[in-house]
């Protein structure tokens, strides 16, 4: 759990995708922005030490998080733009937090992006990837990380609830994945972390829908790293327990009290830690592993 919700956001007249208007960079004119501001954007965000400059984890690299502007997307856009990423992200209607973000992530000197598209709008998708890769190359890391959650028992759950759950958390992963992997398949290298939970891994008391979908992302993670894997694209999943952020707010406080007693840790996780996981699963130093999923729960 712990993921941001993402849904229903739109794209402009005929599925062109309408990018945030501080995107991609202080000046959306490519003709007008001088040397001095290029070289800017450019800079590395760490600083130099003895003249030397200390490398990121993933310098050099463009990535792509789904539902970025808040909770754990905001976090995962921080965490890859330390490690030296340069960092697009779309979101629905958190419009001044996009910008919050944007700011932040241009702050440490790497390439930013936001665009309002929907995970769901297929058109909207194809045209945030083609204006990141015009601007940057091809898309070196997909985080999906796009969610929503909701606390309703199955007995009183609507269908529309169920399609819901599926179409945001599922669908949508599909939807930007599919949109991102032609590029990845080209240059015959990329990295995929799905955003699961552990109520998707691990038998536990969690909305079924929520659940349903959770392991949906869990066994698409398994099947595609073995049908990518000959293109040297990696596809892994993150499983966080309860977060600080998202939608652990949905959960009831005897849930959660209850929750807690089962964490080893006695804690919720936080979106930072979590986020600092993700850019070491989605970098070089982690080449070999693909198909897992892995928790991060505290040990519950």
């Amino acid at each position: 759990m712990g993921q941001e919700a993402l849904d229903h956001g739109r794209a402009g007249a005929g599925g062109a995708v309408p990018p945030h208007r501080y995107a991609p960079g202080a000046d959306r004119d490519r003709g007008r922005r001088n040397a001095g501001a290029r070289a800017a954007c450019d800079r590395p965000w760490r600083r130099q030490t003895g003249g030397a400059r200390i490398m990121g984890m993933l310098d050099g690299r463009t990535a792509l998080v789904t539902g970025g502007s808040r909770g754990l997307g905001r976090a995962l856009c921080m965490a890859l733009a330390r490690e030296g990423a340069n960092v697009a992200f779309n979101y629905s209607r958190s419009v001044a937090e996009a910008e919050g973000v944007l700011a932040a992530l241009r702050e440490l000197g790497v390439k930013a992006w936001a665009f309002q598209v929907s995970v769901l709008d297929k058109a909207g998708l194809q045209g945030m990837v083609r204006a990141i890769e015009a601007d940057a190359g091809a898309i070196d890391i997909l985080i999906n990380n796009a969610g929503i959650g909701q606390v309703v028992p199955l007995a009183l759950m609507e269908e529309e609830d169920w399609d819901r759950m599926m179409n945001t958390n599922v669908k949508g992963a599909f939807l930007t994945t599919q949109a991102v992997l032609r590029g990845m398949i080209h240059q015959k290298r990329g990295r995929i972390l799905n955003i699961s939970s552990l109520a998707g891994v691990k038998m536990m008391q969690a909305p079924v829908h929520y659940s349903a979908a959770k392991a949906a992302l869990k066994g698409m993670t398994e099947a595609l790293a073995k049908e990518v894997g000959r293109y040297g694209i990696t596809v892994n999943c993150l499983a966080p327990g309860v977060l600080d952020e998202g939608v652990s707010g949905n959960v009831p406080a005897a849930k959660m009290t209850e929750y807690l007693r089962h964490c080893a840790l006695g804690r919720l996780g936080t979106v930072e830690e979590v986020a600092q996981a993700a850019a070491f699963f989605v970098s070089d130093k982690n080449s070999y592993m693909s198909g897992a999923t892995v928790v991060i729960d505290g040990a519950v």
